[in-house]
């Protein structure tokens, strides 16, 4: 806890509700360990924080696991899973892969980024979409296929595309 004193704060940017599910991931590591928790608890700060991770929540979850800074950005700057600025609502993970590649996964990548009107690393005006492209989403059998939220979509197509996003809210 001394640590925590000695830096300014930044746990208090992390929601109680947040903390407790930080806690339970901590609590499956030894004691000395806890650090072993990081994917995790950046992972709920991107949660509560809409999608993203900012230099203060990062620093709030080095904080709270009692870590370096620099630790925590280094796996936060590291992993696709985490964003270091805004998404939209609807993050669409698109894999560019060889497998997917192979199956069309260019025309894909076109169609969506000619649908929405944006290109990796945007989102659309109404906030509602981002496009990211992911070197492999494990799917390959079922190639082209996109990841949105947790929902892996495969053997997509133009038709498909717009049957799933004509779904989302």
């Amino acid at each position: 806890m001394m640590l925590r004193k000695q830096h300014n704060n930044k746990v208090a940017l992390l929601s109680d509700s947040s903390r407790k599910e930080i806690d339970e991931w901590i609590a499956k590591y030894p004691v000395d360990k806890k650090q072993s928790a990081v994917m995790s608890a950046l992972r709920i700060a991107q949660d509560q924080n809409g999608g993203y991770l900012n230099d203060d929540l990062i620093d709030a979850v080095a904080e709270y696991l009692e870590m370096e800074s620099i630790a925590v950005y280094e796996v936060a700057s590291f992993y696709s899973m985490y964003e270091l600025k805004p998404v939209g609502k609807h993050k669409i993970c698109v894999c560019t892969n060889i497998s997917c590649m192979l199956c069309g996964s260019d025309e894909i990548v076109s169609y969506l980024q000619n649908k929405l009107g944006i290109g990796f690393g945007e989102i659309t005006k109404d906030g509602k979409f981002s496009l990211k492209e992911v070197e492999c989403l494990g799917a390959c059998v079922n190639a082209p296929m996109m990841q949105i939220g947790e929902h892996y979509h495969e053997k997509l197509t133009p038709e498909k595309i717009d049957k799933i996003l004509d779904s989302l809210d």
